[in-house]
């Protein structure tokens, strides 16, 4: 695939699941296999985690980060409690559930931070420690995690933008599905600054209905739009709906990835997306804070740990639909 400006922080990301496997016979105990990846159960103490996203109902994005969660849990005996809201003062409120129930490690996505960082502050006075994933990479360290996973979703926005101008595209509408969502504003920005023609186009991404006839209107209204973005897999391929509606001749292009849209991709209904490996930032959040339980590991140095973004088009698409029907992609 083709890859963008990943940090150094990228390197470690792809090395932190074989220097979790080689520790899982730490101390000469025997360890179980485990059914999910064919690796070791670790024989380390029995510990608790919470990851708590901020996954609207449906999205099957968080469904690829809950099982790259699930596996690491099996591999490291975690005791893995995923909770879920997209409003955020009831984020807030699950990860002060948390907090309550003495867990001994907390995974969080920080889309909205501003509501996060008291209760965040409340889990690392009491000793827990934090990790974010997905959203919240600039205000991560800030708000007191010691790592994040994730794509830069500006440099994500920027290499979407990039390809686009490259392949002659001038009226781009980029489709922000929860306004003041930090990762979303800052991928079309990203667009934005590489495409100056972009408009946004704002819809409520809990209610598929309302998308569709949104962005029908839009491109009905807006006859030079040449390409619409959505933001998400789901998204997307509602956008397809509101392109035909429309009758209009602008092409899709998306971020993230599942089977439906891989396949698309394939079948050139989608020119391409921007995959932040979502498996991954499951995966390596709660291994990083099993890592930090057995030993005071941080992972990351204190730097985020990129798991994106990678380009995925026609040129490679096929190589990426077995996985992503696998559910790891």
């Amino acid at each position: 695939m083709t890859k963008f400006s990943w940090r150094q922080g990228a390197i470690v990301a792809l090395a932190v699941p074989m220097l979790a496997l080689a520790a899982c016979s730490a101390g000469g105990k025997t360890a179980t296999d485990t059914a999910a990846g064919g690796g070791q159960a670790v024989s380390t103490p029995r510990m608790k985690v919470a990851l708590i996203t901020h996954a609207a109902a449906g999205d099957t994005f968080w469904d690829i980060v809950r099982k790259g969660a699930e596996e690491a849990a099996s591999k490291d005996n975690v005791d893995l409690q995923y909770l879920n809201d997209p409003e955020a003062g009831r984020q807030a409120q699950l990860v002060q559930q948390a907090i309550d129930q003495k867990v001994d490690g907390i995974a969080l996505t920080m889309a909205t931070p501003d509501a996060l960082k008291d209760v965040v502050k409340k889990a690392t006075d009491a000793g827990i420690p934090v990790v974010s994933l997905n959203a919240g990479e600039d205000a991560s360290a800030k708000l007191g995690a010691f790592t994040h996973f994730g794509s830069n979703e500006k440099l994500a926005g920027e290499a979407v933008g990039t390809k686009l101008a490259s392949d002659g595209y001038k009226h781009p509408v980029c489709v922000i599905q929860q306004q003041g969502h930090v990762g979303l504003e800052a991928r079309c920005a990203g667009v934005k600054a590489k495409v100056p023609g972009t408009e946004i186009l704002y819809v409520n991404g809990q209610d598929m209905t309302s998308v569709q006839s949104t962005a029908t209107a839009k491109l009905q209204a807006t006859k030079d739009a040449d390409v619409i973005i959505g933001l998400g897999a789901p998204i997307t391929l509602t956008l397809l709906k509101s392109v035909s509606d429309a009758g209009s001749s602008a092409k899709v292009a998306s971020f993230d990835l599942n089977a439906e849209l891989a396949q698309d991709i394939v079948d050139g209904k989608v020119l391409f997306t921007v995959d932040q490996q979502p498996w991954l930032q499951g995966y390596m959040s709660v291994d990083a804070l099993w890592q930090n339980k057995r030993g005071g590991f941080k992972i990351g140095g204190g730097q985020p740990v990129l798991t994106g973004p990678t380009i995925v088009d026609k040129s490679n698409a096929s190589d990426v639909v077995k996985f992503a029907k696998q559910g790891v992609r």
